[in-house]
């Protein structure tokens, strides 16, 4: 957590039977089996692989499974300097992924069609 604070205020939760790590509201790394995953993307993830950084994976009914989550380079854990380019590299990949996650806005306000009724509000306007 320390490591990762230049990045806002942090918060921590139980989860995979460690720890998920958020930036904000932004979900960016996640502790498990003694490791800190940070978050990837398909823009991040050629950077986590060309540093030799491993997959989060597990065993699902026979499976394996991976996010898109890669333990943090070695050196980065020990310099703050180091971690913060990449977990403002999973931070970034965060904020792509709820980016692309939202649907775009619908207006709340259906159209009018029709008169207005007469005495309404919407028949006095009409008529001054």
């Amino acid at each position: 957590m320390e490591l990762l604070a230049p990045l806002g205020p942090l918060r921590s939760r139980r989860m995979f039977g460690g720890w998920g790590i958020y930036a904000g509201d932004f979900f960016i790394a996640i502790i498990a089996f003694d490791q800190l995953y940070l978050k990837a993307d398909a823009q991040t993830r050629p950077l986590f692989e060309a540093a030799g950084c491993a997959p989060f994976q597990y065993e699902r009914e026979g499976q394996v499974m991976r996010l898109n989550y890669f333990v943090a380079p070695e050196e980065a854990m020990e310099s703050p300097a180091l971690m913060d380019a990449w977990g403002r590299l999973a931070l970034g990949a965060a904020l792509r992924a709820a980016t692309a996650k939202k649907p775009p806005k619908k207006s709340k306000s259906k159209p009018k069609t029709g008169t207005a009724k007469p005495g309404s509000k919407m028949a006095t306007k009409r008529q001054a």
